[in-house]
């Protein structure tokens, strides 16, 4: 090994139940079939809620199994597993580490995700919102929702924005949270349990301006997001091109201008609950390799 630094990239996911196991098990495959140079980084898979499921399922080389210890005040917030996952990440993390790489359990690597790995020149990489949903028109005056969240994280308002992927909106900085990387020493994920922790435990935002379901299923994503256009110098946030974290769950929802084509040419997909089986997806090219290795995990 000589010099040669390593663990400078660590990938990050999470599960939480059975269906999850499953996605975790095909990500992680993914991971090590298409990532290239990335392919070999060490994996943590943050467990939740214990599983019926042996763990032994899951173990292979580089990977390491987390038990998951959310705090009690948000342990049965929608979402909040992967809040505390990420800050449990930060806090483990070594100095040798720059890059904590989260994906969902249900993504899908497809060729190197080399954009994800930061290196000195940035603090966090991530995409933009695939649509509008919670996020706010950035000339709109705050609402309720938005005016809470910068209070907690220390604004009044913002000035950076963003345009939404699939429906063109254009919004306050709103970031998608399938796959980011963030460099762990910027103190970012123990900065969002702390704000999502604040803003779970106020009961007049929770009744009033976050009681729309959507509002608290988002809540995580749009801490985050606020955290990183108050806190991240814009010239150290990369921002994804548009074949990462490519929304393959609402394809048929992009624009035919911004629709990929052939699933090959992506870097890495979420998928959600739609399916993956080459022989019954008929809406994009799958070439091979890519299409074998679907037809033996999935058919």
């Amino acid at each position: 090994m000589g010099n040669m630094p390593v663990d400078q990239t660590v990938f990050l996911t999470l599960v939480t139940s059975i269906r999850e196991r499953e996605c975790a098990r095909l990500f992680i495959d993914s991971l090590r079939s298409f990532g290239g140079k990335l392919s070999d980084c060490p994996i943590w898979l943050f467990e939740g809620a214990p599983q019926r499921a042996p763990c032994d399922t899951l173990t292979q080389t580089g990977l390491k199994i987390v038990p998951l210890t959310p705090p009690d005040i948000v342990r049965d917030y929608v979402l909040a597993d992967k809040v505390c996952a990420c800050a449990q990440a930060e806090a483990l993390a070594t100095p040798k580490i720059q890059s904590l790489v989260w994906f969902n359990p249900d993504c899908l690597v497809i060729r190197p995700p080399l954009l994800l790995e930061l290196a000195a020149s940035f603090d966090v990489a991530i995409r933009p919102v695939h649509i509008r949903n919670v996020g706010l028109p950035a000339t709109a005056p705050l609402d309720g929702y938005w005016r809470k969240i910068y209070e907690a994280v220390g604004v009044q308002d913002i000035q950076a924005t963003v345009d939404s992927f699939v429906d063109a909106q254009h919004i306050r900085a709103y970031f998608n949270t399938h796959a980011f990387a963030v460099n762990p020493f910027k103190g970012l994920f123990c900065r969002w349990l702390n704000c999502f922790e604040t803003l779970v435990c106020d009961q007049e935002f929770q009744s009033d301006a976050c009681q729309a379901e959507r509002h608290k299923i988002f809540l995580h994503q749009a801490v985050l997001s606020a955290l990183i256009a108050t806190s991240i110098d814009p010239r150290r946030l990369r921002i994804l091109p548009p074949d990462y974290s490519y929304p393959y769950n609402l394809h048929q929802s992009v624009p035919l201008d911004r629709r990929a084509m052939i699933l090959n040419d992506l870097v890495c997909i979420a998928y959600e609950d739609r399916p993956l089986d080459p022989t019954i997806v008929d809406d994009i090219e799958i070439h091979e390799p890519l299409r074998s290795w679907l037809s033996a995990r999935t058919s």
